[in-house]
């Protein structure tokens, strides 16, 4: 039921968003040059890697020994924008029409993190990543990677298709009020070292 319901949400969403697609595509071109999409790839379910596709938010600057500069000195406005909206999100439909990824689940996050999960945090990959999840409606990136995988277990434990609905409903409105964008002096997170 929850593959039916992504496959057809996404199809329908790449309809109806293409427009929008092409205007924020032709916008990152006049902005931020080629590429218009970032990709990298992420674990998907059960571990496995799949390609992350999204909007590119930042441009390719680096310092004198090419090492790319900060997140908080390659993000602009523009994307700044970009982010606090979701539209940066938009591609991920693409992911979820693959079969890659679901409309909610837990956020897909880095490879490198894997190995630095304790075995409860690991029980995120039991089911697909999604576009949005219970720990985006909880808080997104203003909360501790601590709270967020709490989050994330939390859902794995007791997914249903109306808690599906009840966090895509919620998703609309933190989106339209930009709450949890980002942590305190971060672009978005600080990233996970893992916990001792």
């Amino acid at each position: 039921m929850k593959r039916f319901i992504d496959l057809s949400l996404a199809f329908l969403g790449l309809v109806c968003f293409f427009p929008a697609l092409l205007i924020v595509g032709i916008l990152i071109r006049l902005n931020l040059g080629s590429p218009i999409l970032f990709k990298q790839i992420r674990p998907g379910l059960h571990g496995k890697p799949f390609e992350l596709i999204k909007f590119r938010t930042m441009k390719d600057s680096y310092d004198v020994k090419n090492n790319p500069l900060p997140d908080h000195k390659r993000l602009t406005r523009f994307g700044k924008f970009l982010r606090s909206t979701s539209l940066d999100e938009l591609p991920e439909l693409w992911n979820v029409f693959l079969g890659h990824m679901s409309l909610v689940g837990p956020r897909p996050l880095l490879v490198e993190y894997l190995e630095l999960y304790s075995s409860q945090q690991k029980r995120r990959h039991e089911v697909r990543p999604g576009i949005t999840g219970w720990a985006q409606i909880n808080g997104r990136n203003s909360i501790s990677w601590t709270e967020r995988f709490e989050l994330d277990v939390w859902y794995v434990d007791h997914r249903s298709t109306m808690l599906d609905f009840k966090i895509l409903f919620q998703t609309f409105l933190k989106v339209f009020r930009r709450e949890g964008i980002s942590q305190s002096g971060q672009a978005t997170m600080t990233k996970f070292r893992g916990e001792k």
